[in-house]
């Protein structure tokens, strides 16, 4: 208690300018621990919300019923968010008819390229804040510290005699910025290279979905269909047997 007593009555014996670096720093604290609290929350969501879907996606279920689903919940986020892009620019696009295959899965990748550049968008906001705060705290620290040390020195100007007593508290209120830098820092950082490494991971598997699900899309875009008429049953299975038809959205429902 004492030792906390000690450091508010620093900062507020400080000098305006080292104040004013303090101020900046719990500021930029207080805005990085907010970002990694909100940020720890959707990464974990999202995660779980992979696992899901692909746990769905994967049963061998019509994926039409499963994209009619996503759709009426509205506002699919994370791989449903992919698939919905995808699977409907697929329907779409087969509806039309007269479409060559390749045109068909290349549509449909495209669709969900933009659905997954949303996505990652979405799970980087504010990472870059985070960043920033990790990279400048400490020199803005330095700076504050800089500061209050050459404050301390150019008082001994006006005394007779320098000791360490006379600048030993400009010299500590100084350093004080150089502990709240850190302070702010290092949580920083140590958020910012975890939270990128699980967008990275996030990505891969989205990648690895896109993949997957274009080799399903590929296998039914190449049995050709009247043109007009709806698509068919699709199913993550090596065949559409035993499902029953089920027509699709077409164009009506297209972001």
């Amino acid at each position: 208690m004492n030792g906390q007593l000690s450091i508010i009555r620093l900062v507020i014996q400080a000098s305006i300018p080292v104040q004013i670096v303090i101020g900046l720093l719990l500021l930029a604290s207080l805005t990085s621990w907010a970002i990694i609290f909100r940020k720890r929350l959707l990464l974990g969501r999202a995660a779980r919300e992979a696992d899901q879907f692909e746990s769905n996606f994967w049963s061998g279920g019509d994926l039409a019923q499963l994209y009619r689903a996503i759709e009426s919940h509205g506002g699919a986020t994370g791989m449903a968010s992919i698939f919905e892009f995808g699977f409907r620019e697929f329907a779409r696009q087969r509806q039309q008819g007269s479409i060559p295959a390749d045109q068909l899965l290349e549509g449909a990748r495209r669709a969900m390229r933009v659905a997954q550049l949303k996505e990652i968008d979405r799970l980087e906001h504010n990472l870059a804040t985070l960043a920033t705060v990790g990279s400048t705290s400490p020199y803005v620290g330095l700076f504050g510290t800089v500061w209050g040390i050459m404050t301390a020195f150019s008082s001994l100007g006006d005394v007779q005699q320098a000791t360490l007593a006379s600048v030993a508290p400009g010299i500590s209120e100084a350093l004080v910025t150089t502990a709240i830098g850190l302070f702010a820092a290092i949580p920083a950082v140590v958020a910012y290279n975890r939270f990128a490494d699980q967008v990275n991971r996030l990505e891969g598997r989205f990648d690895a979905f896109m993949e997957e699900f274009s080799t399903i899309l590929q296998r039914h875009a190449t049995r050709g269909a009247p043109a007009a008429s709806p698509v068919g049953p699709v199913t993550t299975g090596a065949s559409a047997g035993g499902a029953s038809a089920v027509g699709v959205p077409g164009t009506a429902g297209a972001r």
